[in-house]
């Protein structure tokens, strides 16, 4: 996926649904994340162009409740129940995945997976 900043962002994405769960006062939702429009996008892995300052799934827990859910490594999230998270700051990010007054965390994610195979099905027909 190619990012100009300033001009819309096209994806293909795959909605994913993970149910949070509480150890005590401990939330636990299975992954961590990296970038945000304040990290130097140059130390991000995921991303292709290396200006990219969107969200990245930096790590996910083996048998947690992202994993389970269906994420994986290096996915870039681009909105969590309905905010968009394609220009907002790590700690923003962060803040929008945690809120404490929702069960479920609702994501829509790109993968460089996804558009490799809608870019494939389209050269064929």
């Amino acid at each position: 996926m190619s990012f100009i900043p300033g001009q819309p962002v096209s994806a293909v994405v795959q909605r994913i649904e993970i149910h949070k769960l509480w150890d005590g006062d401990n939330l636990i939702l299975g992954f961590s994340i990296g970038g945000g429009i304040d990290q130097d996008p140059s130390q991000n892995p995921f991303s292709e162009d290396k200006a990219d300052k969107g969200i990245y799934v930096t790590r996910v827990s083996k048998g947690g409740p992202a994993e389970v859910a269906g994420l994986r490594l290096g996915d870039k999230i681009m909105q969590v129940n309905g905010w968009d998270m394609t220009m907002v700051t790590h700690d923003q990010a962060r803040k929008k995945l945690t809120k404490k007054n929702e069960d479920v965390v609702r994501l829509l994610v790109t993968r460089r997976s996804l558009e490799d195979a809608v870019r494939q099905s389209m050269m064929q027909h």
